[in-house]
């Protein structure tokens, strides 16, 4: 569960730009050469490419749409193929969430069958939508049908923004295990802010621990 191009998918609201910025971050601070796309062209918000200042500050080139971010237009950059031309990137693939966001990665199905990647998906028990094993399946399927690739891995993101709780996170764990255990999929990642890393580490089951900061502030949240 470690291919060099890794896809990250999640329901809106189950942060997975946050997931997807740290995530970058991580490889960039062990040193790898990495590609942040944005590939999102349906949520207008939290999108990764608004932290370019930040994710290039330390080495990461960020791909957003054709006109780099600043408008939301249904159009890719060309430049997304650097991420699978270019075998000396960490290629990270921020996808929109749901399955009409998705359905553009069936137009990179020619390079994906050609090289190994990871498609995991973002579960934030928190969501409606995915508050239950049962509804997470059911929406993976959907993200599958559209995008016509196979999910690889869970991981469980559960949070409720600045009233995050160690709790949550757990009952989090609690879910993406119940969800592997109905797919048949490996939970590879929790994501912990990284003030509840020491409380939750011996509690979270299997899967790895990326401690992440938050980057993805609501506008009105920057000050507090």
């Amino acid at each position: 569960m470690n291919h060099r191009i890794q896809i990250i998918t999640g329901h809106y609201g189950s942060g997975k730009t946050e997931f997807a910025v740290n995530l970058a971050l991580k490889y960039a601070a062990a040193g790898e050469k990495t590609a942040l796309a944005d590939l999102d062209i349906v949520n207008p918000y939290f999108r990764s490419a608004e932290r370019r200042s930040l994710l290039e500050s330390h080495g990461i080139r960020v791909i957003a749409t054709s006109f780099s971010g600043i408008m939301d237009v249904p159009a890719v950059s060309p430049e997304v193929m650097a991420i699978f031309d270019d075998s000396s990137y960490r290629g990270i693939i921020d996808l929109g969430g749901d399955p009409e966001g998705a359905h553009i990665l069936g137009r990179y199905e020619h390079q994906l069958a050609r090289e190994g990647f990871d498609l995991l998906c973002v579960i934030n028990a928190n969501r409606p939508e995915t508050n239950a094993a049962y509804k997470a399946q059911s929406y993976l399927e959907a993200i599958e049908a559209s995008c016509g690739q196979k999910i690889t891995g869970l991981i469980n993101n559960t949070h409720l923004c600045r009233e995050t709780s160690y709790e949550d996170i757990i009952r989090g764990a609690k879910l993406v295990d119940e969800l592997s255990k109905l797919t048949g999929l490996p939970v590879v990642w929790h994501a912990v802010e990284s003030k509840f890393v020491d409380q939750v580490k011996n509690q979270l089951g299997k899967g790895d621990i990326l401690p992440i900061e938050i980057y993805m502030c609501k506008p009105w949240e920057v000050d507090l």
